[in-house]
């Protein structure tokens, strides 16, 4: 394992030994007088031991003289100043002393490392740990998903259906009961639109999964808008055009619109049946009701009679709320008129 650069402590360096002091200079000896000998030789002996020695015919060598040599003086030699030497370091204190330096500074490096080691190895520790607990909480998710999924437990029970008045509610509910028996999370909800869709009068619906058993489906219905007189009675029809019911005679309570065809499904398909039911939808509930039939020979032609007699041209779709608003006002002030003329919903006109 690398350790990081700057960390380790620097070892200490042993103490340098103390300089020694200079050893004192030599002094140079005194001259030694030379030695005499103490036994002068004599001139007859000096010749008697030439003569002895000396070859027949040689001339005899002159002895020569010996002088006293003069004796030097002495002179007082002078002793050098006593200076104070030191005392040298002793080296094995030293090397003591060293040895101990080193020693802790290598006990202080392995408590280091020791920390060092412990630090990186509780950080792996803690990773390990993490992502252990990591995979158990998936491991943990996996087994409650595959468990709501598949478990007997969590099937499907109980169809509930709200939100129905003219739909038979029985039927609703025959139609989707395949679906009973199946896990919640794998109920087949394109197999209950196909199975509502055969019913005409259900506008919209909304299904709604309530553990650990339940499936609630809320049903909107169709609203009748008006009724659409054919060869073969009457049809009440919802602002798509979608026939809720057929009946033999009128019903009360809606108006009734008269087309130029008199095919039903050419009828409901047409621009004017278009145009009758975006002005029945934008009159207010009051006038609404006292619609009694809607007559729209063109996409521009379209004209009400009203319950109490009066006829209403009221020309396009365009602005009907406007030309609500201004009926109303109309129908309010002058109640004996006839006729009301809401084409021009700038210039409404009336006639008695």
């Amino acid at each position: 394992m690398k350790r990081p650069e700057g960390f380790d402590p620097r070892p200490e360096q042993p103490a340098a030994p103390p300089a020694r002091s200079p050893k004192p200079p030599k002094l140079p000896k005194p001259p030694q007088p030379a030695k005499i000998s103490k036994k002068p030789r004599t001139a007859g002996a000096s010749r008697t031991a030439g003569q002895a020695g000396a070859r027949p015919g040689a001339q005899p060598i002159a002895e020569p003289t010996l002088q006293s040599t003069p004796q030097p003086t002495a002179r007082p030699i002078e002793q050098p100043t006593a200076r104070p030497i030191e005392q040298p370091t002793d080296s094995r204190a030293e090397q003591r002393q060293s040895a101990r330096a080193l020693r802790k500074a290598a006990a202080v490096r392995r408590r280091f490392e020791r920390s060092e080691v412990k630090r990186f190895t509780r950080r792996s520790r803690r990773r390990r740990i993490t992502w252990l607990v990591v995979l158990l909480c998936f491991v943990a998710v996996g087994g409650l998903v595959t468990g709501a999924v598949y478990s007997p437990v969590l099937s499907l029970k109980t169809i509930e259906v709200t939100g129905t008045s003219r739909v038979n509610k029985a039927e609703v509910l025959k139609a989707v009961d395949g679906q009973l028996g199946t896990p919640l999370a794998l109920v087949d909800f394109d197999a209950i639109k196909k199975d509502l869709s055969r019913f005409p009068l259900i506008r919209s619906y909304v299904t709604e999964s309530v553990p650990p058993d339940t499936l609630i489906i809320r049903i909107a219905e169709r609203a009748p808008i008006a009724v659409i007189e054919t060869p073969t009675g009457f049809e009440i029809v919802d602002p798509a055009g979608v026939v809720i019911k057929k009946t033999d005679e009128r019903p009360a309570g809606l108006p009734l619109i008269t087309l130029p065809t008199a095919t039903t499904g050419a009828a409901t398909s047409s621009m004017g049946f278009t145009s009758a039911v975006k002005v029945l939808l934008a009159l207010p509930t009051e006038l609404l009701a006292k619609v009694d039939s809607v007559t729209a020979q063109t996409l521009d032609n379209v004209t009400l009679v009203l319950s109490s007699g009066p006829t209403v041209v009221w020309g396009s779709a365009d602005e009907s709320a406007k030309k609500a608003r201004i009926l109303a006002i109309l129908i309010a002030n002058e109640p004996q008129a006839t006729r009301f003329d809401v084409s021009a919903p700038t210039i409404p006109t009336f006639a008695n």
